[in-house]
Parts: C-alpha cells; structure tokens; sequence
C-alpha cells in the first residue's frame, strides 16, 4: 500500500538585504524604499513588469537602475529574487555601508509587507580598524 504524498509547497524566493543603489533625490524616483518595495514585489509575482507597475516605475527604468554605477548588490537581490544562486558582493565605500547601511525586503508566507534598513555594523567595525591603525602609525604607543 503507497501512501499518497501531501502536494508540495512551492518554494519561497528569499531577498537577502543589499545597499540601495545611490541614486540622486527625487520624489518621483527610484528611492531606497521603492527599491527593496520592487524587490520584495519581483520575488512575490515573479516578473519585473508586475513588480515595476506596483511601485509605480517603469520596466526601462528598472533595468537602467539595475546597471548604474553602485548597483551590485541590488542586482545581486534582484537575481535572487528571481530564484537565481545568489552572489556575493562586495562594496568599496565603507563609509556608505557603515551610515547608509543594508536594506532587507521583509516577506510573509511568500508576500512583500515591507522593507527595514539597518546600519552595518562590519562596515563600522572596519571603519574603527582603519583609524586606529592610522592614529598608532602617528603616535606610537598611544593605543597599545
């Protein structure tokens, strides 16, 4: 006798958080709250149409954003949104990491429902590293 199998759950696509893509102010624009709201959006219906129309933007401006200078790690949770491996990357600017901080899409059972930022607290710790290793290379034995 086969036991018949419960159907199974559809997977559900996880955004890791990432750094908004620096982008100038505007109201009208691709803002770091549109940005993780479009994200969550891709990885709920799938498409970069339906996601686009929901936040209000356009497909050809999403794809614009997706190639700016800065946009790694946006591309990186776009990819994973989409249920592609994700990819590890790295950003220069740790100043920009430490203060602006990471930006996670928040899900629930496979829905968006909203986004929080939190600073990086590596970023800081190596931001820390940096100047004490500076403020000992001008007076030595301050520090240690």
């Amino acid at each position: 006798m086969t036991q018949a199998r419960p159907p199974a759950r559809p997977a559900r696509r996880r955004v890791p958080a990432f750094y908004p893509v620096p982008v100038r102010g505007r109201r009208d624009g691709w803002t770091r709250g549109k940005q993780a709201a479009f994200l969550g959006l891709l990885a709920e219906t799938g498409t970069v149409l339906a996601a686009c129309e929901r936040v209000g933007m356009s497909r050809k401006s999403a794809y614009k954003l997706r190639q700016m200078p800065g946009a790694e790690s946006f591309a990186a949770a776009w990819d994973a949104a989409l249920g592609l491996p994700v990819r590890k990357v790295t950003v220069g600017d740790l100043a920009f990491l430490a203060y602006e901080g990471l930006i996670r899409p928040r899900m629930h059972g496979g829905r968006y429902v909203g986004w929080t930022q939190t600073p990086d607290n590596s970023a800081l710790l190596r931001l820390n590293s940096r100047l004490e290793r500076m403020v000992v290379g001008r007076y030595p034995g301050t520090l240690g």
